[in-house]
């Protein structure tokens, strides 16, 4: 996975950091000619963390203006209420986020399933609800067209940190955020030299070894429990790691993040699930392991 971004790293207020001109994507209105889209049976994407100035949101913009599919999965952490609650960032490229979403249900007919996570966990106490056509959930199953069954759960619920420990979960929420504006500086520096862009806290995640360590937990308690529940995998969010691999027979999928990795997990219509990295200029590639992307 490599990243080449220029302006989407620049931190908040800097030159050339404004919302581009039409921050809302165009969408084609229904029976128009969607040859250029990329087609897809179901979709699945988390955590954006609108609301913080981490968020990818032109990126996520150009994603979500280029693909077409039956269902969207917004698998957590979509609006970081964690972060507003603490200082209001709300550029309106995140706003354009939240329309292109609506659009997707209202002028293309996606069906458009969200399942709320710990920064946007508010929603859960209001559980099962609909918001202008967009389900809201607390987990589901997914068949895909080959009839494989998957959970899709945000993944919190298995994080002992959140579950047991909250405070540190702020903490450390707090410690990442400050690593995520420290990496802008940092690729600013290396764009200006000519070089890429390199993920300081994904390379932290892989040389600290109780990160890693916990990474490994949480995949493993997640297959564990898609075994419990009789199905043949799992896909979740909230490690900002995306994944897919074989546990013990069970499917796991991460589909990662729009703050660092800008991954999505995609279905077409044989079934076939796929990791894709989406990269500048609406170029959809294969993600590679993450271990391999945090070299410098």
């Amino acid at each position: 996975m490599i990243f080449d971004d220029d302006v989407l790293d620049r931190p908040a207020g800097s030159p050339g950091n404004a919302d581009p001109p039409l921050a809302r994507p165009s969408v084609p209105p229904p029976g128009a000619n969607r040859r250029g889209l990329h087609r897809y049976r179901a979709i699945w994407i988390s955590d954006f963390h609108l609301g913080t100035r981490g968020c990818r949101a032109e990126r996520l913009l150009d994603f979500l203006s280029r693909v077409h599919c039956d269902t969207l999965y917004l698998v957590g952490d979509i609006i970081d209420a964690w972060a507003l609650k603490k200082a209001w960032y709300w550029p309106t490229s995140h706003t354009a986020v939240i329309r292109a979403i609506l659009d997707l249900h209202r002028s293309r007919g996606t069906r458009v399933v969200y399942v709320p996570g710990n920064h946007d966990e508010v929603l859960r106490d209001y559980l099962p609800i609909d918001l202008s056509g967009i389900e809201v959930c607390n987990e589901c199953v997914h068949e895909t067209a080959d009839g494989k069954r998957y959970l899709v759960m945000h993944g919190d619920e298995f994080d002992l940190v959140c579950t047991q420990a909250r405070w540190l979960a702020v903490l450390g929420d707090y410690a990442y955020r400050g690593v995520i504006r420290a990496n802008s500086g940092f690729n600013t520096v290396r764009r200006r030299l000519g070089y890429p862009y390199w993920s300081l806290s994904a390379f932290l995640k892989y040389q600290v070894k109780n990160a890693v360590a916990f990474i490994g937990r949480f995949e493993e308690a997640l297959a564990d429990e898609a075994r419990r529940r009789d199905v043949d995998g799992v896909i979740c969010g909230h490690i900002h790691t995306p994944s897919r691999r074989t546990i013990q027979g069970v499917d796991y999928c991460n589909d990662g993040d729009w703050v660092e990795s800008c991954t999505a997990l995609t279905e077409d219509f044989t079934g076939r699930i796929e990791l894709l990295y989406w990269g500048r200029d609406g170029m959809a590639a294969p993600a590679e392991p993450v271990a391999q992307a945090v070299s410098a």
